[in-house]
């Protein structure tokens, strides 16, 4: 898929969720390098005259108002720092939170704007071989940038002016809660990665839920997107079955498409939150002889880090 399709869609928000998973940036970075740069820094687009005369109106961290000279051909993308944050530098593989607002290039008209409302999206992974991570860079957090997509035959220039908002954690990071008395022992490692032990006697048959880290972020509503990382245990055998720990990344289902107790301990928490469910074959994969071959029939323990969530679009 090439970035340019952007250009076809109508909301702002669609086409940013498309240009995280997009191939190619149509331009060329600041080593005009033909495969994946070494790091983001290196990886970055190169500034240009379209990206750089660009007056914004606008505070950081707000929908912006963006002027320039209409009609310009421009054939490369783009990307110029109009103000330098004082955060920290973003690394490679960091998942950074964004917003920005775009403009057609013959027109100046508004496209839209996306991220500045809490719960509209999803932060992003970034890494040198990404198209968001080229035209991002290795920015500090507190930045931003004026991005540049090319003309092509059928379509104007695109104007983009985002804001570099955040690095969110990859564990949880909220205030620590009381255990609840009889559910799975958790603990955690200098990472944050957890690990489980199950407490004597049988599988408990109703849903539990319990809060281990209270955060301070978006809630999840239902049909939410939401970033997370698990880990899943068995009742009966006390081994893990799943982890994105153990896989190496965050994980996110469209709409939360996962087995409804899992869903249930989802509903209302907060980012920042990690919550500890036990799930019943009922609310997990079924009812069935517990077997080698599935979780069918198996009680399940999952440790949960809600990292950020993302609201349904509006209809």
């Amino acid at each position: 898929m090439r970035t340019r399709s952007l250009i076809a869609l109508s909301t702002l928000t669609a086409a940013t969720l498309l240009l995280a998973g997009c191939s190619g940036t149509d331009g060329k970075t600041g080593d005009d390098a033909e495969g994946t740069a070494a790091d983001l820094c290196s990886a970055a687009v190169d500034s240009g005259t379209a990206s750089e005369e660009v007056d914004v109106e606008g505070d950081f961290g707000a929908a912006s108002t963006a002027t320039f000279e209409l009609g310009q051909q421009v054939d490369e993308a783009q990307r110029s720092v109009l103000s330098e944050g004082d955060g920290d530098p973003i690394a490679d593989g960091d998942y950074v939170s964004y917003a920005l607002s775009a403009f057609d290039g013959d027109s100046g008209e508004r496209l839209g704007d996306a991220g500045y409302t809490e719960g509209e999206l999803l932060p992003a992974q970034l890494t040198a071989d990404a198209p968001l991570g080229q035209l991002i860079g290795c920015a500090s957090v507190g930045s931003r940038l004026s991005i540049v997509f090319p003309t092509t035959d059928d379509a104007a220039a695109q104007f983009y002016i985002l804001d570099v908002l955040d690095v969110v954690p990859t564990a949880a990071w909220g205030e620590e809660q009381a255990p609840v008395d009889g559910m799975p022992a958790v603990t955690l490692d200098d990472e944050g990665v957890p690990s489980v032990e199950i407490p004597e006697g049988d599988a408990p048959t109703e849903l539990q839920i319990s809060v281990l880290k209270e955060g301070d972020g978006v809630a999840v509503e239902d049909g939410d997107t939401t970033l997370l990382q698990y880990h899943g245990v068995g009742w009966e055998s006390g081994e893990v079955f799943d982890s994105s720990w153990a896989n190496g990344a965050p994980i996110s289902s469209e709409g939360n498409g996962y087995v409804p107790g899992f869903v249930e301990a989802l509903a209302g928490q907060k980012a920042g939150s990690q919550v500890l469910v036990v799930i019943p074959p009922a609310l997990g994969y079924g009812e069935g002889e517990i077997n080698d071959e599935d979780l069918t029939g198996q009680t399940l323990v999952f440790v949960i880090d809600i990292l950020a969530t993302m609201h349904p679009a509006a209809a």
